[in-house]
C-alpha cells in the first residue's frame, strides 16, 4: 500500500509468505487482515498529512518494477472539532440540578403563601343548635 501524490511514501508491505512491514509513519495506527487474496487495511488516529491517494501495488519478483492496481482511493482528512464529552456532561448535570433546585424553591414559596390547612379541615356548618325537646319546653312554660 502506497501514498502516491501529496507526500509519496510506503504504508504497508505484505509478502507472499505473509511477512508484513508497517512503515514508521503508520506504526501503531494501522491494522490489516488478510483473507485469501483480499487484504483489509484500517487506519486509526488519522492526521491532516494522511490526506493523499492510496494505491495497492504489486512488486514483480527480482525486479524493482511496480504493478499498480486500479486508480486507488483518495482520502481527505479535515481537522475535526474536539469536544470533551466529560465537560459537556458535567454541564448538563449541573443544569439539571439547578432547574430542580429552582423548582423546589418555587414549590416551597407557593406552599408557604397558600394556607393548605384550610383545604384539608372539615368545615363546621354555620348553624345554631336548639334543644326543642318536650322536657325543656315544660320548664319554660312553668316559669
Amino acid at each position: 500500500l502506497l501514498k502516491t501524490h501529496v507526500q509519496p511514501e510506503r504504508v504497508l508491505y505484505v509478502s507472499s509468505q505473509n511477512a508484513s512491514t508497517i512503515f514508521p509513519a503508520f506504526a501503531n495506527r494501522l491494522e490489516y487482515s488478510k483473507e485469501g487474496e483480499k487484504i483489509v487495511v484500517t487506519l486509526h488516529n488519522l492526521r491532516r498529512n494522511d490526506s493523499d491517494i492510496y494505491v495497492c501495488a504489486g512488486v514483480v519478483k527480482n525486479s524493482s518494477f511496480l504493478s499498480v492496481s486500479r486508480s486507488g482511493t483518495m482520502m481527505l482528512i479535515k481537522e475535526a472539532e474536539h469536544t470533551d464529552c466529560r465537560k459537556s456532561s458535567w454541564l448538563i448535570y449541573g443544569l439539571i440540578i439547578v432547574v430542580m433546585l429552582l423548582f423546589s424553591v418555587l414549590m416551597c414559596c407557593t406552599l408557604y403563601h397558600v394556607d393548605i390547612k384550610k383545604y384539608f379541615q372539615n368545615k363546621t356548618p354555620n348553624t345554631v343548635y336548639e334543644d326543642m325537646s318536650y322536657s325543656f319546653r315544660q320548664n319554660i312554660l312553668q316559669r
